[in-house]
């Protein structure tokens, strides 16, 4: 067995550890052994406690630069990377005219696979390791999303059955057999994927759902992004036998069993306290999306605010997320932007960097229930961790005036922001450098 080695990299560093903390490290030191965090404190004081393994070879200084914990990114469509940018009137049209078209193309083995292979390279290089992703309908796509996605994800394939274009329409069985198929493949790594309640039969959701708990997979959907959507899947559902006095969007998911510890529904703007009591019940988590909720003239769906208040009142578990093309930039950091900038009148004191940094990292790992293992740095949590070059005077006192000072100057710039991270580590070895 090889003899790990120490690496020893000083910075800036940030440690999330609560919507309210966060370590800072003004001059600090990053001890690596092998894949695993050993240790983090003051460089003077590392340089002390480490001089018999700390060496001019394996110190690595990134002047000017903050180290911090790879991103959790949720929600996001990866075979949507191609519509991100696209007009946004409506949610129901812009799915229409751009998206569905798009991802009729993902039938296609070899462009799956070269689109694959660019999105997944885009993603480690905005400094993302962790997370859960949508692909298309097809086998061919999942697969290809499943070889070149490097760190923690959960990816399922969407199932769709009515209410779509017919070359993204399948049949029921069609649908359950790919998920009994793709659960035996990739067992844990696949989640169960309706694209939302509209374009997916409840049988398909049900009996899917039973083959996704009985392998403790991970299930994904849409709930209440919009108001329209809300009324129109109401409609729906009200004519279907055993859905006649269904109350809200909430009570199809929980008819169907997709409600639970290892669900996740993305967005959850316009929700009822009735709603929000069944999803802390059942422990269901909430992806909040701000770039794709924002206002239009933000290149947003103008879907509303999200109230990560009141989903806090009702102890509802979330994370943050881009439903990526909804949202139209890769980078959390815009996420991060979008998520401050959007409460700025409504919570000002909440809706701080601090949180939103916890909420791109330690609180999607603990959702996806892999935070004893990353998330942040935590002694002998694995090594992933990205470096950020600091604008300007190192002049700041904490990790809010720190994350501040990187994310503002680029608010006018927002693509920009998939261009800050110099580096990506994963499990102790740099997978992207620029």
């Amino acid at each position: 067995m090889a003899m790990q080695k120490y690496a020893f990299y000083r910075g800036l560093i940030l440690n999330p550890k609560s919507d309210k903390e966060c370590d800072f490290y003004s001059d600090g030191l990053l001890v690596v052994l092998g894949d695993k965090i050993k240790d983090i404190l003051p460089f003077p004081k590392g340089l002390k406690n480490y001089s018999k393994e700390i060496n001019s070879k394996n110190l690595i200084h990134f002047t000017k630069s903050v180290i911090l914990p790879s991103f959790f990114f949720f929600f996001f469509h990866w075979v949507q990377d191609d519509v991100r940018e696209m007009p946004k009137d409506s949610l129901l049209e812009w799915l229409q005219k751009y998206t569905f078209p798009t991802e009729m193309k993902f039938a296609d083995k070899k462009f799956a696979q070269k689109k694959a292979q660019t999105f997944f390279k885009k993603l480690s290089a905005t400094g993302t390791l962790g997370g859960a992703c949508y692909s298309s309908i097809h086998e061919t796509a999942l697969v290809a999303a499943m070889k070149e996605i490097r760190g923690d994800f959960v990816i399922g394939n969407v199932l769709m059955n009515m209410h779509s274009p017919e070359e993204l329409t399948q049949s029921e069985d069609e649908s359950i057999n790919l998920t009994k198929k793709l659960i035996s493949r990739f067992g844990k790594k696949h989640c169960f994927t309706p694209r939302f309640a509209i374009t997916t039969t409840p049988k398909v959701m049900k009996e899917g759902s039973r083959l996704a708990d009985k392998a403790n997979c991970f299930k994904q959907t849409h709930l209440s992004e919009t108001p329209a959507e809300i009324d129109f899947v109401l409609s729906i559902y009200r004519k279907l036998p055993g859905f006649e006095k269904v109350e809200s969007y909430t009570d199809i998911y929980k008819k169907t069993g997709m409600l639970g510890k290892r669900s996740l529904m993305g967005h959850g703007i316009h929700l009822s306290d009735k709603e929000l009591k069944t999803l802390q019940k059942t422990k269901t988590s909430v992806i909040h999306c701000p770039t794709s909720n924002a206002p239009i003239k933000e290149l947003g769906l103008g879907s509303g605010l999200f109230d990560f208040k009141k989903i806090e009142k009702f102890k509802v578990g979330w994370a943050l997320g881009s439903d990526i093309g909804g949202g139209p930039f890769l980078s959390m950091f815009d996420v991060m932007r979008s998520f401050v900038d959007q409460n700025k009148k409504k919570a000002p004191r909440e809706a701080t960097y601090t949180k939103a940094l916890y909420r791109s990292t330690l609180a999607g790992a603990q959702i996806l229930g892999c935070d004893k293992k990353t998330g942040n740095f935590k002694k002998n949590k694995e090594a992933n961790f990205i470096v950020v070059p600091v604008p300007g005077k190192l002049d700041v006192r904490n990790g809010e005036e720190l994350l501040t000072k990187i994310v503002g100057p680029l608010k006018k710039q927002r693509s920009q922001y998939e261009t800050i991270v110099s580096h990506t580590c994963f499990k102790g070895k740099f997978i992207f450098k620029r």
